[in-house]
């Protein structure tokens, strides 16, 4: 699929940029990330808020990021009640951003700060959304590198043509684009494909990931595959799809079985002597209703998972909940 021709406005760089950062049990990470981002904010042409989403941690990272807000009002500090999920946290740090541009960034250093500057270059070009594009993964195992090749490749091809490959959830995006997003609600976020979605003018600048600074992966197997799903059920039919032609061709296996039994029945009783054998085909005819039930147990399950969204939609509970807030002058009302 082309993409849409947009014409770019070039500006200034922002009055203020706001960058968002989800943790979820970074204490570790958490001083390694003081350091580097404030020697960072340092060479920024602009001024600069943290935004900080506490996501339910176990451990002492909201401590952590309490005391740095307390010595520094560039710090904003958000704590919810729970763990409600990283996608989930970055949408409550964009709730309360007040820059005119807007970094996501995770808080394992990974993605390098320094990245921000081609950001803001793109920025000033006109671009609304400027993705991090990965060139390599340091610190990663083969298999890591492997299911994350695959994962972008199928969703692009699949689920969304406009997904950029080998692109997370870093990247810049402007308060135009930003006000657009702000008016999806749903529950089960991918803010990947949300982000391609709303269009506006998007490019890519290329870096090298690091490995991580500290501490373990918040995205084992599981994660991973759960969210594939997520994305897969919040852009595309094509589950649904899937289990249809999977219905199909049961329907089809089970026709050319029927016709298949029907030949060699008559056969048999016109032909006895050719000693074709025959019987009365119970192992036939169990294989074949394991097939026909499992493809309709494939098909409801799909299909419960479609309801099971809608159910989760129409309850209308707010994404979110806040039990502490630091340096967030105005408190933000439950999403």
């Amino acid at each position: 699929m082309s993409k849409t021709l947009h014409i770019l406005n070039p500006r200034a760089n922002p009055a203020l940029l706001s960058i968002v950062i989800p943790c979820y049990n970074e204490e570790e990470v958490v001083p390694l990330l003081r350091r580097e981002i404030e020697a960072f904010a340092a060479t920024l042409p602009c001024a600069v808020e943290f935004i900080f989403i506490n996501d339910g941690s176990r451990d002492r990272t909201l401590v952590v990021l309490d005391d740095w807000a307390k010595t520094d009002p560039r710090v904003r500090l958000l704590g919810f009640a729970r763990n409600f999920g990283h996608q989930t946290a970055v949408t409550a740090g964009l709730d309360v951003a007040q820059g005119d541009a807007v970094v996501i960034m995770d808080a394992d250093l990974q993605d390098p700060p320094k990245v921000v500057h081609e950001m803001l270059a793109r920025f000033r070009e006109g671009y609304d959304v400027v993705y991090g594009q990965r060139e390599e993964r340091a610190g990663e195992t083969t298999f890591k590198k492997i299911t994350a090749w695959a994962f972008y490749r199928l969703m692009k091809k699949l689920v969304h043509p406009d997904l950029p490959v080998d692109a997370g959830d870093f990247r810049l995006v402007s308060r135009e684009c930003l006000n657009a997003l702000q008016s999806m609600r749903e529950t089960h976020r991918f803010l990947r494909g949300m982000v391609a979605w709303v269009g506006f003018p998007q490019t890519a600048v290329l870096y090298k990931r690091d490995a991580r600074a500290a501490g373990e992966t918040k995205y084992p197997l599981r994660k991973m595959l759960t969210f594939a799903w997520t994305a897969a059920l919040s852009f595309s039919p094509l589950p649904l799809r899937v289990s249809l032609l999977l219905g199909i061709l049961t329907a089809l296996i089970g026709f050319f079985a029927g016709l298949y039994a029907l030949v060699v029945a008559i056969i048999h009783f016109f032909f006895a002597d050719l000693g074709i054998p025959y019987s009365s085909g119970w192992a036939s005819i169990m294989t074949l209703l394991c097939l026909v039930g499992g493809a309709i147990l494939v098909g409801i399950g799909i299909l419960g998972e479609y309801v099971a969204r809608i159910y989760d939609e129409i309850k209308a509970r707010p994404l979110y909940l806040v039990s502490y807030r630091r340096n967030v002058e105005t408190p933000s009302a439950p999403r």
